[in-house]
């Protein structure tokens, strides 16, 4: 007769991987790694993008590009017992959820039918009395009311019969949550990058969630590149750079610039911002924004006025669903708007993407899958398109009629190295479909397609979601040092403030989609948190 407490000695992980190696056309990705995850245990994976997190994520989820491309070697054991994951939907059989970098939802179903896909409730009526259950009706009431459950869990006011689409991308997130948030007989919860796309204030509400999860005895694998939260809501880190396992680290050894050096191999510090050439000036007016109003889904702004200073960086600040996030979408004419939008004197047409572009604004979208990139497209392809497009760029003359022009394979080639070598772009060439890159890499890719306009205005909405510390400094000092050599514009959108603050000049706050004010990014952190809650604070700046 084995004891209970023999029993919990036997079986003392809810998740163990042991020795996962997977090799991708003769390159190794994974090299041996090893990860062990305890019920009520939150345990955090962190890592460059490239490191190998998503293909380990990948493997223990039973995502099919694993098993056609050969497969793995290794173990992987749930409460103690080997078992074979070869399809997500093994994975869910066994116990596991996991919430996906990259949205995996139904644009056109609501939010309810995302939350309850392949998990529908329905009730008998008359003719499946008869004819069977498959005939069923279902019992949208009772998954409404369970959907709403989750949702309020997390926190988050949104209509639970609204359509995906169209939804802004912080409420996708929080819909990708609900749904594993209300699965039964979940054993371990994965978590890639959850709060990526969330405020500050909004990721200490999630983690707290989070918390109480793990209480209730889910086993909790989280995988972020906000390493401060990592330090604070992990009981256990594994750290793994080029595939293979650096460190690992309890929570009371846990600091932040230790965890970053073993992700890069390097120390990493913020470099100072070097000085400019000429400084921004309220008097040299580039964009003047009057009266705007955006209709975006969750993020709508109205009687929005600003003045963007030639040459500077301002941030645009505030929570999720207040408009922050509408204001560039709006410009770029992604969304219906109405008002004035003028540059350098010239009124520019609302609801006309291609006029923007014409008018050297260029737009790196928080939307980098559904918006930025050509998923299934080239590297060098994406980089080069809108700039061939709009700006006849990258074209040669055609030798034998000299009024068409073809694609300048060469130059192509040559500008897509320089990004993909500047931008520190991981890949295997600049023929690799954007698809197979990792989130951080695609988000480089984006920043590329943008900067091949030479835009005088560049619009970054949330520019480093999703990407590791050593790329989010890399992609944050590109930025100041274009705006400071090349004397570029730059209107940068970002939930995370300190963000903001690093690089900014100035820092705009919307509430309730409107500009509450600007803020000198030396600003104290109750006057940041007075704005943004609608009040103002002293030192503030008002429109």
């Amino acid at each position: 007769m084995v004891s209970l407490w023999e029993e919990l000695l036997v079986v003392a992980y809810a998740l163990e991987m042991r020795s996962i190696t997977k090799q991708y056309f003769g390159n190794t990705v994974l090299k041996s790694v090893d990860v062990a995850v305890k019920p009520g245990e939150i345990h955090a994976l962190v890592g460059e993008n490239g490191a190998g997190k998503s293909t380990l994520m990948n493997i223990l989820f039973g995502m099919p590009v694993i098993h056609q491309t050969g497969g793995y070697d290794g173990v992987i054991q749930i409460d103690g017992v080997d078992v074979k994951v070869d399809s997500p939907a093994r994975a869910m059989e066994l116990g596991i959820g996991m919430v996906h970098q990259e949205f995996m939802l139904i644009p056109g179903f609501s939010v309810v039918e995302n939350i309850k896909l392949n998990r529908e409730i329905s009730r008998p009526n008359l003719v499946s009395r008869f004819l069977g259950s498959k005939l069923e009706t279902l019992d949208l009431n009772t998954m409404g009311k369970e959907s709403q459950v989750a949702l309020d869990k997390l926190g988050i006011d949104i209509d639970h019969w609204a359509p995906v689409a169209g939804l802004p991308v912080g409420y996708m997130q929080f819909v990708e949550i609900a749904r594993e948030i209300d699965k039964h007989n979940m054993k371990v919860l994965v978590f890639d990058e959850p709060t990526a796309v969330l405020t500050e204030s909004e990721a200490d509400l999630f983690l707290e969630s989070v918390k109480r999860l793990a209480g209730l005895g889910l086993a909790i694998l989280f995988i972020s590149h906000r390493l401060e939260e990592v330090v604070d809501i992990s009981n256990n880190i594994t750290v793994i750079r080029d595939g293979e396992v650096v460190g690992r680290l309890a929570k009371d050894a846990a600091r932040v610039d230790r965890i970053a050096e073993l992700m890069v191999g390097r120390s990493v510090k913020q470099s100072a911002l070097p000085p400019r050439k000429k400084e921004p000036s309220d008097d040299d007016i580039i964009l003047q924004i009057r009266d705007l109003a955006v209709d975006m889904p969750g993020e709508k702004l109205q009687n929005f006025d600003l003045d963007v200073r030639r040459g500077e960086i301002i941030g645009i600040g505030g929570l999720a669903g207040h408009g922050k996030v509408a204001l560039a979408n709006g410009i770029m004419g992604l969304y219906p708007g109405t008002g004035q939008v003028i540059k350098d004197g010239q009124k520019l047409p609302l609801e006309n993407p291609a006029a923007a572009l014409k008018s050297n604004l260029a737009f790196v979208s928080e939307d980098r899958r559904g918006m930025g990139l050509l998923l299934d497209d080239s590297i060098e392809d994406n980089i080069v398109f809108s700039s061939m497009q709009i700006q006849n760029k990258f074209l040669k003359k055609h030798l034998p009629w000299p009024s068409t022009h073809m694609r300048d394979a060469e130059a192509i080639r040559a500008y897509a190295l320089d990004t993909i070598r500047d931008l520190d772009v991981r890949c295997q060439g600049p023929n690799q479909p954007v698809r197979r890159l990792s989130g951080g890499n695609q988000q480089k890719v984006c920043l590329g397609r943008a900067l091949a306009l030479s835009p005088d205005v560049l619009f970054a909405s949330e520019p480093t979601r999703g990407i590791d510390i050593g790329a989010k400094n890399l992609v944050l000092d590109l930025l100041v040092e274009i705006n400071r050599e090349m004397g570029m514009t730059i209107v940068i959108t970002s939930s995370e403030l300190a963000e903001l603050r690093m690089i900014c000049d100035r820092i705009a706050i919307v509430y309730e989609g409107r500009l509450v004010g600007t803020l000198d990014p030396t600003a104290s952190d109750v006057d940041f948190g007075l704005m943004m809650a609608g009040g103002i604070g002293t030192g503030v700046k008002a429109g």
